[in-house]
Order: C-alpha cells, then sequence, then structure tokens
C-alpha cells in the first residue's frame, strides 16, 4: 500500500517536472518566434526588449522552417543599420541556416555589396562555403557580378577552393570565358604579389 502510495506520489512529480519543462519550452519558443517577427517587422522597440532582457540568447535564435537567424533575415532585405544593431548585441557574424549559408553569403546571393563589405569589416569569414560548398566568390561567379568577385578577392578570398563537384570559382569562370567579367577579376588577384609575413624580431625559443 505505502509501496503505491509513493508510486503515485513519484508519478505526480514527474508529472508536474514535465509540465514545468513543457511550459518553458513553449515561453522560449514563443519567445524565440515573437523576437523573429518583430525584426521581420523592424520593431525596434520590441526587439531591444528583447534583447535587453538578462542572459537573453534571443539575438541568436532561428527559425523553424529555414534556419535563419535575425542576421540572415535583415541582410536578406539590405538593411546595413539593423545589421549593425544586431552585431552590436551580439548576433553571430558566421551562423549558419538550414542550407548551410552565412549572412555573408546571403549577401552575396543577392548582389548587396555594401553588407558584404560590412559583415566581412564585422569578422565574417569569406571563404565559408554552404552544405553545396559554394564560396561567396563562387556565387559571384556564377551571377557574373565582378564588383562582389573584386570585393571578396580584395578580402582575401580563395579562388581555388573547390565546392562539392570539385570545380574552383577559377573553374566556373574559365568555362564561361571572356563572357563572364569575373574571370578578369580573378586574372587580376593571381598577378597580385604575395604578400610575406612580417619579420619576426628577437630571440627564436
Amino acid at each position: 500500500m505505502i509501496g503505491h502510495r509513493l508510486s503515485r506520489a513519484a508519478a505526480g512529480l514527474a508529472l508536474a517536472g514535465a509540465l514545468i519543462v513543457g511550459t518553458a519550452a513553449q515561453a522560449q519558443f514563443s519567445g524565440s518566434y515573437k523576437f523573429l517577427e518583430a525584426v521581420r517587422k523592424a520593431d525596434g522597440a520590441e526587439v531591444t526588449e528583447a534583447l535587453s532582457e538578462p542572459g537573453s540568447t534571443v539575438v541568436n535564435t532561428r527559425d523553424l522552417s529555414t534556419g535563419d537567424t535575425a542576421l540572415h533575415i535583415v541582410t536578406a532585405r539590405r538593411d546595413l543599420v539593423w545589421i549593425k544593431f544586431l552585431l552590436q548585441h551580439g548576433a553571430n557574424v558566421n551562423a549558419r541556416n538550414n542550407k548551410g549559408e552565412t549572412p555573408l553569403q546571403a549577401a552575396s546571393n543577392i548582389g548587396f555589396v555594401d553588407g558584404v563589405e560590412l559583415l566581412l569589416s564585422l569578422g565574417a569569414r569569406v571563404d565559408e562555403a554552404n552544405s553545396t560548398g559554394e564560396t561567396p566568390l563562387i556565387s559571384a561567379v556564377h551571377r557574373k557580378d565582378a564588383a562582389m568577385a573584386r570585393v571578396l578577392l580584395k578580402a582575401g578570398a580563395d579562388y581555388k577552393r573547390s565546392d562539392n563537384s570539385g570545380r574552383t570559382a577559377l573553374d566556373y569562370a574559365q568555362l564561361d570565358g571572356r563572357s563572364n567579367p569575373v574571370l578578369g577579376e580573378i586574372e587580376t588577384a593571381m598577378r597580385a604579389p604575395v604578400k610575406k609575413a612580417a619579420p619576426v624580431y628577437g630571440p627564436k625559443l
């Protein structure tokens, strides 16, 4: 009898615990959804309130269907002010969505040169590839976007890095030939002198 009561009590505690965890998860999901919706609507007041909560990590929350973070969302709408704002509040500049795309790749894919320059200046990795191995530079080659390629190459983009098919940005540009202005940008980068590392003085250990 006592054992039966203890079992019932344990079951009750387990149920209560599950309800608490479920409620907390639901609240977290609700908070994340509201935050991303506020970002989409450019609701500065609501976003600022969410970010100001102690210990909040909502700035890097992801959309359940796409994996996009708030930084992906504002990059897609070419919003430099919001990009700066989110990065100042701890947004991960190299976060990936469900396609493996970073905000830099999202900016490159839409020809958002100013966005790419800003993201690079704030720590975005220039050669980060998506799930197909496509880098921002390869994307620029496919779109024949010479201006984008110039910015990426200046930032050190590797034109010899291959995608999952084994082809590089240089390969794709050469396949297009002179009809693709990016080929000229890559050839210019190839002729550029290699920067030597600064000499290190002092005793060798």
